[in-house]
């Protein structure tokens, strides 16, 4: 499995995310695919909805604040960068289960 592209940034972290939008059953992380993170994201991608089921369920998997984890860049896109404050590297890659060989 690749190491995700993680970048540690002042106050936090930016990766890149896949996200597979209008999945069945529960939103849920996916491993990586291709040195990104996979989620598969149970809300339809129409007027943001996906967008913000991603971030809600970041900052429930992530224990931090609503307001701490913010798209940067691909908000149309399935690829997104993606900002998380006030987490290291280590913790994220922890709380995403990313040293684990598991996927979906």
């Amino acid at each position: 499995m690749a190491n995700p592209a993680i970048q540690e940034v002042d106050g936090g972290v930016v990766f890149t995310a896949k996200i597979v939008p209008g999945s069945s059953g529960p939103t849920r992380f996916c491993g990586l695919l291709d040195g990104m993170v996979k989620v598969k994201v149970s809300a339809a991608p129409e007027k943001g909805k996906a967008n913000k089921c991603l971030l809600k369920f970041l900052a429930k998997q992530l224990d931090v604040k609503k307001n701490a984890v913010s798209i940067i860049s691909g908000q149309t896109s399935p690829v997104k960068q993606v900002q998380v404050l006030d987490i290291s590297a280590d913790t994220l890659m922890e709380k995403l289960g990313l040293n684990k060989q598991d996927s979906c």
